[in-house]
């Protein structure tokens, strides 16, 4: 398509436009192994730029709206989720993320319970997908999706994240699945359940898992402040 040079000085004048994305994570069985895994919801693109690709959900800010509340809004309207966290990651303002004019977004993430995400909202444009086995996303989505990857396995080393991925009971086998599939690597169980263990805020609530075919697993809750990162707080 030809473009005059006039149009590409007129962008080039014009000032950025603000956009707000939201990278989505939740756990869902493998279709191989039936093992937890990570998965994310995606947006098919109806429109150019990269039309039929498929995108992390999102859009514009408007005037009238927080950055959080943007990130809301947008969630509700492409995938039916309201996550109860969610929480700045990033801003990604690179001077060619799109062909058509300067955006800089600014990225949320959320976790989501398993039970959340089988509420979410899937058609034709709206599919979930695994985290770690995406092909080709419309603008810089692959980098930001690799980038949220790498903060959430840096994140489990300590804090509250893998405790967003369970419901408020779980077993102690059900955190390290958790730990699994966002390593994507088994975990020594023994080694594993020392660790957690050794915790302070994960606490035993006198109560089984009912319905297996063996001894039923205690259950535990956990009892610390909820968040994905202490030193990354929400913007308003």
């Amino acid at each position: 398509m030809y473009t005059s040079s006039a149009n590409v000085a007129e962008r080039q004048a014009a000032p950025p436009s603000l956009a707000i994305s939201t990278v989505i994570f939740a756990l869902r069985p493998s279709e191989a192994s039936g093992r937890p895994t990570l998965w994310m919801p995606l947006v098919r693109r109806i429109r150019e730029p990269f039309k039929g690709l498929w995108a992390i959900p999102g859009g514009p800010l408007t005037h009238s709206e927080s950055l959080q509340d943007a990130a809301s809004r947008n969630l509700q309207e492409t995938t039916g989720l309201a996550p109860s966290y969610l929480e700045q990651l990033y801003a990604f303002g690179g001077l060619h993320r799109s062909p058509s004019q300067r955006v800089v977004s600014i990225v949320y993430w959320a976790l989501v319970q398993p039970t959340e995400a089988a509420l979410a909202d899937e058609s034709e444009n709206v599919k979930w997908f695994r985290a770690d086995r995406l092909g080709e996303l419309a603008f810089d989505h692959n980098a930001i999706v690799d980038y949220a990857l790498w903060r959430l396995r840096n994140k489990l080393a300590y804090g509250s994240v893998a405790y967003h991925l369970l419901g408020e009971y779980f077993t102690l086998a059900q955190v390290r699945e958790v730990y699994e599939a966002v390593l994507d690597r088994q975990l020594d169980p023994a080694n594993f359940r020392r660790q957690i263990m050794s915790t302070p805020e994960i606490e035993e609530t006198g109560e089984y898992l009912q319905g297996g075919k063996h001894r039923p697993p205690r259950l535990y809750r956990f009892t610390g402040r909820p968040g994905l990162d202490p030193d990354n707080r929400s913007t308003s």
